[in-house]
């Protein structure tokens, strides 16, 4: 629609600073009430079949019967309309609908703020702030929880028939149960894909990891498509190689490098973990068992003195570190060069560190769905040198590669 110079001069013959313009009484919030109330009108002349103050519209049986107040939040503001009524009582005005509060739109600025930490007060004074919107907790909570359905059909989606790579991470909640504050694990599977994307395959909470929390996981993507998955990387090993094996027999379960260098990490200060990562790469960047044998010791003879715990968690978990050095260098990069898993981590911090104890499992589920989802929109491109590898799986795993 091209509006005419005319009617903008009109609109801004009164003009004197940006306030009349753009404020809370300004030109732009009476332009959007009269227009929808004008909007209203209209439907309501086409319900009753002729004009306001028409002459057909006399003895009519249904007719105009004056107007009701109601109060509808918009992106920026909240407007008080006037909203036609009839006699008959059946007029369902379409712009602004019966029991609607709320336009398109404002939803999605709740759930925005939602997914990046903010609790339910703090997103009602936002708005107040900003806006100069009142909404109650209980407008929030209920626009949040609408997420609900989302994660379900998220957690039970189709999945791609072969994975080349699995990584499983854990992060730890605080949940009331039973009048209870208590620790809860939520564990992630990020898959990488055929095209060498990031794909967040779902999540799972459990009170005990174990044989048959594993079996549960891996049997429900089985189920949901599932057919292959080369190499599982995990974090924690408990009841998981037999759980992923009973299922996905041919898989390879290794212990995952980033959490292997995350976690010792931990016990370095900041001015040294620069040098000791650099000795850890020497370790995970060995051609084989014998080089990276003797790379941690000189890493254990440098740094023991200051660090015992990192030699000792290496040596204690080395069974399970080992498998890493079977698959070929393109393959290794591919497993321990993404950073996915410590930008999941940062995020879910970031959303979770403004809350205390979330209030039951949905709530759980809610907030990391919501912040999982702002993390996979980054996940546009590639991991790097994925070429490399995929043609190094394709050799590796013969057989069970598909172009």
């Amino acid at each position: 629609m091209t509006i005419s110079e005319k009617l903008l001069d009109e609109l801004l013959k009164d003009y004197k600073n940006p306030e009349d313009l753009l404020g809370k009484n300004g030109i732009m919030q009476e332009l959007k009430k009269r227009l929808i109330e004008r909007a209203m009108e209209a439907e309501m002349s086409g319900h009753l079949g002729y004009e306001k103050h028409a002459l057909e519209g006399r003895n009519k049986q249904n007719s105009r019967n004056g107007h009701s107040q109601k109060k509808v939040i918009s992106n920026d503001t909240q407007i008080e309309i006037a909203v036609p009524r009839d006699r008959d009582g059946d007029f369902e005005p379409q712009i602004v609908q019966k029991h609607q509060r709320r336009f398109d739109g404002f939803d999605e600025k709740i759930i925005s703020m939602y997914s990046h930490g903010m609790t339910t007060r703090d997103i009602q004074y936002h708005l107040k702030d900003m806006y100069n919107v009142d909404v109650s907790p209980t407008l929030i909570s209920e626009v949040t929880d609408a997420v609900i359905d989302d994660v379900h059909a998220w957690q039970n989606r189709p999945l791609e028939r072969v994975y080349p790579i699995l990584f499983l991470d854990c992060v730890v909640v605080k949940c009331r149960e039973d009048k209870q504050i208590r620790n809860k694990s939520v564990f992630l599977a990020l898959a990488v894909t055929m095209e060498g994307k990031k794909e967040l395959l779902g999540m799972w909470m459990a009170n005990n990891e174990g044989a048959k929390f594993w079996l549960h996981v891996v049997t429900e993507l089985k189920n949901r498509g599932v057919e292959d998955i080369f190499i599982a990387c995990v974090d924690g090993l408990k009841g998981f190689p037999e759980a992923i094996n009973s299922v996905f027999p041919q898989t390879k379960v290794q212990l995952c490098i980033v959490h292997m260098v995350r976690n010792s990490l931990k016990y370095v200060p900041y001015k040294n973990k620069k040098a000791v990562s650099a000795d850890l790469k020497k370790v995970y960047n060995a051609a084989t068992v014998d080089e990276a044998e003797t790379m941690l010791e000189e890493f254990a003879h440098k740094w023991d003195t200051q660090y015992p715990t990192i030699n000792k968690q290496w040596r204690n978990h080395w069974e399970n570190v080992i498998p890493f050095f079977d698959f070929p260098q393109d393959i290794r990069k591919a497993i321990y060069t993404t950073n996915a898993i410590e930008s999941i981590n940062r995020s879910l911090r970031k959303a979770l560190k403004t809350r205390g104890a979330l209030p039951n499992d949905d709530a759980v589920f809610k907030l990391l769905y919501l912040a999982l989802r702002n993390i996979s929109r980054r996940w546009t491109l590639p991991i790097r040198d994925w070429k490399a590898a995929l043609n190094q799986f394709a050799i590796h795993f013969e057989g069970r590669f598909e172009l």
